[in-house]
């Protein structure tokens, strides 16, 4: 008798084949039989009429701190995500030594928008050698696996010293120095190495993130480490103007690696028809056999504002600042003074950085956000055209939206993927065998992006709601955040419906699944605050064979377990 059946849905088993009405049987933590009649069970889930996926497998998130004391990994847990990878983007918190734990912190505040205060009362510190850490995380259990990658920041700090951040080019000895502990890291169970060589990355100091500037011969002792090891991704965020010319590099890394080597794709404002370079040069690399691979977000990369964010277009107004450290009751209850509101709208922002004033001043790209939040909005409703129908400035709609819902009001910039006002060039991305589904930094950016329940909206928008172009078929989005993303990643136990497979699934109300409008909430470790956005529609989330989610709701079983290395189909 089978531990539990999930009997007579629409199974979208994750290798891209069409939909097939059956059973999906269990057996322990391995999907045992799937088919007809597949026999009886100790507990059954009536699938009719719902559709049955593999878990989703989300490949950069951003739980290095996260996961040491929350066993839901929310946002995740929300949204079917049964497998997740950290310690992207070249930061995170091993290796470690006692005297860099602040700086990391730091560090990971500034590159992620995780508050610094959170992280320094929820991190125990039970390590200091990245073989610890995973020792460490090992001893916890969540409702999803985790997969850990050694990032270049807390590796060039933990090898360098002081001179990590004031030394672009390292000695050779640090390169031997780094190349023993990456092989080190693998062997231990790393799934990859991650760095970041992008200018927006930098810490709470305002410091570029250690590596922006590596010579090619740490990233070439890199590499070699990782060969020796055998195994392991190479992840690294790029400036969006320099991924063409950085193609020689990475190509020189995946030569030597034999492994992939993923960069992250966005299309920025500047350059919006970039990413069809990008295209040709991985299709040059993948015609001589190096695996270079794209990650892609699956909608633009968006700036929430509210008065609690990060972001906001009242930021360096003198009248503004002068209440921005008042309580959040207080500070409202002046804001919405009209006094208070005509001094601070006629007044210019003063100490903004380019990128700040930009985006808190770039009216034609800002939308208020309300009901059901639209990702792909109409320019036409834009502060900036609304503002030219109504005779009143971009600042003045801004400002009273930012007050509706008792002061909760939300604005949305999407900063890159909407370049020209459409997600056209994503739809395009999402069809490529060159790029992977990524990019929601669930666990990251708490003040200004809530992009972590991106699983769900893959499959609700891009496959059932989309109105302004073109929809995606529902099995290829589930391959593309099951099968696809675990391969990549050397996870080949997963991310399939088929016997001998992990039993991560995900029972899903396709006519209910969705998104929820995001909120503020204060629920991280002192009270700090993120954004959340959980998710409707999930019947049942199943992980290693254990019912984690319930109609929404998480049963407390936390099954999830730390993995260690490639894993192989029956591990």
């Amino acid at each position: 008798m089978h531990d539990l059946v999930i009997r007579g849905g629409m199974v979208v088993d994750g290798s891209g084949a069409e939909p097939t009405v059956g059973d999906v049987a269990i057996g322990g933590d391995r999907i045992v039989d799937v088919g007809d009649e597949v026999g009886a069970a100790r507990r059954e889930i009536d699938a009719t009429g719902l559709v049955v996926t593999p878990g989703w497998v989300d490949t950069h998130t951003h739980y290095d701190a996260q996961a040491t004391w929350d066993p839901q990994l929310t946002p995740s847990g929300w949204h079917g995500v049964t497998t997740v990878v950290m310690g992207n983007c070249g930061v995170g918190f091993a290796p470690a030594a006692p005297d860099k734990r602040d700086w990391l912190v730091g560090l990971m505040e500034g590159v992620e928008d995780i508050p610094g205060a959170a992280m320094t009362e929820g991190i125990a510190w039970e390590w200091e050698t990245f073989p610890q850490y995973l020792d460490a995380l090992e001893r916890r259990s969540w409702v999803a696996d985790i997969g850990a990658q050694l990032p270049h920041g807390a590796l060039r700090a933990y090898v360098m010293g002081e001179r990590a951040e004031s030394q672009p080019v390292a000695d050779p000895a640090d390169n031997e120095a780094m190349a023993h502990l990456v092989t080190e890291a693998l062997r231990a169970g790393a799934l990859g190495f991650s760095t970041s060589r992008t200018p927006l990355h930098k810490s709470i100091a305002g410091e570029l993130v250690p590596g922006t500037h590596a010579a090619l011969d740490e990233l070439q002792a890199i590499a070699d480490a990782m060969a020796v090891a055998g195994h392991g991704v190479f992840q690294c965020a790029i400036h969006h103007p320099d991924v063409p010319e950085s193609f020689g590099w990475m190509r020189q890394v995946a030569a030597t690696t034999g492994r992939p080597v993923i960069f992250n794709l966005n299309q920025p404002d500047f350059a919006p028809d970039l990413w069809r370079e990008d295209l040709r040069l991985l299709e040059q690399a993948a015609a001589e056999g190096l695996p270079v691979l794209a990650q892609v977000s699956g909608r633009p990369v968006g700036i929430l504002m509210c008065w609690e964010g990060s972001v906001h277009p009242f930021l360096g107004r003198p009248s503004y600042e002068a209440l921005r450290e008042l309580a959040v009751d207080d500070q409202l209850a002046r804001l919405r003074d009209p006094a208070v509101r005509a001094a601070i709208l006629s007044e210019p922002a003063e100490g903004l950085s380019l990128f700040l004033t930009f985006v808190t001043s770039t009216w034609e790209k800002v939308w208020p956000f309300t009901g059901e939040t639209d990702y792909e909005p109409d320019p036409a409703d834009s502060l900036a055209a609304a503002a030219a129908r109504g005779g009143v400035t971009p600042d003045e709609l801004a400002y009273d939206q930012m007050l509706t819902g008792d002061g909760t009001g939300l604005l949305y910039f999407p900063l890159f993927n909407y370049g020209q006002h459409t997600l056209e060039p994503l739809f395009e991305l999402h069809q490529h065998p060159l790029t992977r589904m990524g990019l929601a930094d669930a666990g990251a950016h708490c003040g200004a992006i809530c992009d972590g329940g991106m699983p769900t909206f893959m499959i609700s928008y891009w496959t059932r709601d989309r109105s302004r172009g073109e929809r995606l078929p529902l099995a290829h989005m589930v391959r593309r955040q099951t099968r696809e993303t675990a391969e990549t990643f050397g996870l080949h136990d997963r991310g399939l419906l088929t016997p001998g497979m992990r039993a991560d699934v995900n029972v899903i109300d396709y006519d209910r699944l969705n998104v929820v409008p995001p909120r503020m909430a204060h629920d991280l470790p002192t009270g700090a605050r993120r954004y959340v956005q959980p998710a409707v529609g999930y019947v049942a989330t199943v992980c290693a064979g254990q019912v984690t989610v319930e109609g929404d709701e998480f049963t407390g079983a936390v099954p999830g377990r730390l993995i260690r290395g490639p894993q192989s189909p029956g591990r």
